[in-house]
C-alpha cells in the first residue's frame, strides 16, 4: 500500500496534488510520501515483536536527510556502507549504537570515523578487513563488536546484479570457513565477536532462499557457541522484494517474512538485526516527469520525457520494470497505444520502456514512475550535464523540496580550471 492514489481523475500524493507540486518545482522531481515510508518501517518493526530486535533500515536505498530523520525518529537504525553514509545518519541524528557498518571495502579512514563517533557494530566481510579493524581498534584504546558475514551459498533467485549470497560473489567469507575466521577473529585485539551476519541479495519475491539461509546460520550459531563463542546477535540482512509491476504476483509480506525468522532462528535467543531498504522506501516514492515531445517513428512511437536515464539507471541498468502512470486521468475512455519511453540522454540506453502501452498524451502532460523511491534519487547523476533532480516529501496536505535543483551555474562552478592552462 502506498499514499499515491487518484481523486476526481488526478494523482495525489497524500493529499496534495502532484500536478500542484510540479507547478511550483518543475519537472523532473522526486516525491516522497512520509506517511508510506514510516508505514513500511512499522510493518517490519511489528513483525519483529515477538523478540529483541533492531530494523536498520539500508540507506543506500534512499539518504536524503530528511528520509533518514524521519525514520530515525521512528526507532529506526542505520545500515551503511561507506564513511559517508555512515556522517549522513549521524547528520540525521542517529545515534552510533543503533549504527550498522557494512560493505566489502571498509578504509582505515572510515573505521577510525566509525570508532570517534559510536558504532553499533561492523559487519566484517574479510580477513584483511577483519584484521584492519583490529589495528585500528587497538591503536585507539577500544573494542569494537563484530558479526562476520558468512556467504552460505544460496541463490536468491534475483537479477545477477543483486544477488549477493551465491560463492561467485564477492560478499562475506565461505560459510565453510567460518570456524576458522572466528577462531582468528576472537585472539585478535579490539575485537569483541557478537554475531554472524548474512545478507543474499536484493528484490527477493519468495521466502525459499532465505529459508534456506536463515537455517544454515542457526546450524552455523550451534557451531560456534560449541566453539566457546558468545554469539548474541544474527544480523540477518534485507532483500524482500516490492511490487513494480501490479500485475505480477506480489512478493510475501513483512509479517511473513517475520514468521519465517521466527521459525528458523527464533529459538536461539539472539537479538535479531534486519536491514530492509527498498521494501521500505521503493514504493513510497515516484519520479515526476513531464512529456516534451510526441515522436511517430518507423513502425513505433516515442514519449519523449524530460526525465532521462541520469535521473533514473535503473531500467538502463537492470532492465528494471516501473510502472508509468498520467498524472492527469483522461476524462473519457480511451484506446491504449504502445510507445516506446524515452528520456533525452544521447544514449540509446536511455529508454525506459518499449512499448508500452499508455493512454493518449501530448506534450506538457506530466508522468509519474511508480516504485521511484528506492534506487532511484541516490543513483542519479549529472550525466550530459543535466542537474541533479529535486527530491520532495509530502505529508498530509503540506510538502517540501528536500533537495533543490542545482543551477548550471553551481555545477559548473565546482570545476576548477588550473592558472596554467
Amino acid at each position: 500500500m502506498d499514499h499515491f492514489l487518484y481523486r476526481d481523475g488526478q494523482l495525489f500524493a497524500e493529499d496534495v496534488p502532484v500536478a500542484e507540486i510540479a507547478a511550483q518545482v518543475g519537472t523532473p522531481f522526486y516525491l516522497y510520501s512520509l506517511n508510506t515510508l514510516l508505514r513500511h518501517f512499522t510493518l517490519f518493526d511489528e513483525a519483529l515483536s515477538w523478540g529483541p530486535h533492531l530494523v536498520c533500515y539500508a540507506m543506500k536505498a534512499a539518504s536524503n536527510q530528511a528520509i533518514l530523520t524521519a525514520l530515525g525518529k521512528a526507532g529506526a537504525g542505520m545500515d551503511v556502507v561507506s564513511g559517508g553514509e555512515y556522517a549522513r545518519a549521524k547528520a540525521a541524528g542517529v545515534p552510533g549504537e543503533r549504527i550498522v557498518f557494512s560493505g566489502v571495502g571498509k578504509t582505515k579512514e572510515e573505521i577510525r570515523l566509525a570508532l570517534e563517533g559510536g558504532i553499533r557494530q561492523f559487519n566484517v566481510e574479510s580477513e584483511p578487513e577483519m584484521r584492519a579493524i583490529s589495528e585500528v581498534a587497538q591503536s585507539m584504546g577500544v573494542e569494537v563488536p563484530v558479526a562476520i558475514r558468512v556467504n552460505p551459498d544460496v541463490d536468491a533467485k534475483t537479477h545477477a546484479k543483486i544477488a549477493t549470497g551465491k560463492s561467485e560473489n564477492k560478499f562475506g567469507i565461505p560459510i565453510a570457513r567460518a570456524k576458522e575466521v572466528y577462531a582468528e577473529a576472537a585472539a585478535l585485539p579490539g575485537l569483541k565477536v557478537v554475531g554472524i551476519d548474512v545478507h543474499i541479495g536484493s528484490q527477493l519475491t519468495q521466502l525459499e532462499p532465505f529459508e534456506q539461509a536463515y537455517r544454515k546460520v542457526a546450524e552455523l550459531t550451534e557451531v560456534l557457541r560449541a566453539e566457546g563463542h558468545e554469539i548474541t546477535r544474527l544480523d540477518l540482512g534485507g532483500g524482500l522484494g516490492i511490487p513494480y509491476a501490479r500485475s505480477n504476483e506480489a512478493p510475501p509480506l513483512p509479517s511473513d517474512y517475520g514468521q519465517l525468522i521466527q521459525r528458523t532462528v527464533g529459538h536461539l535467543g539472539c537479538e535479531i538485526e534486519i536491514e530492509p531498504g527498498r521494501l521500505i522506501a521503493g514504493n513510497s516514492g515516484l519520479l515526476v516527469s513531464k512529456v516534451i515531445y510526441l515522436k511517430n517513428g518507423e513502425g513505433r512511437d516515442f514519449l519523449i520525457l524530460d526525465a532521462a536515464m541520469n535521473d533514473l539507471i535503473r531500467p538502463a541498468m537492470y532492465d528494471a520494470h516501473h510502472e508509468i502512470i498520467p498524472v492527469m486521468e483522461s476524462e473519457v475512455a480511451t484506446e491504449l497505444a504502445p510507445y516506446d519511453i524515452v528520456g533525452p540522454v544521447c544514449e540509446s540506453g536511455d529508454t525506459f520502456a518499449k512499448g508500452r502501452l499508455m493512454p493518449p498524451l501530448k506534450a506538457g502532460d506530466l508522468v509519474a514512475f511508480r516504485s521511484a523511491g528506492a534506487y532511484g534519487a541516490v543513483m542519479s547523476s549529472e550525466y550530459n550535464t543535466r542537474p541533479l533532480v529535486p527530491e520532495v516529501l509530502a505529508k498530509e496536505v503540506q510538502f517540501a523540496v528536500i533537495r533543490a535543483r542545482p543551477t548550471y551555474e553551481d555545477i559548473i562552478n565546482r570545476d576548477t580550471v588550473p592558472e596554467w592552462l
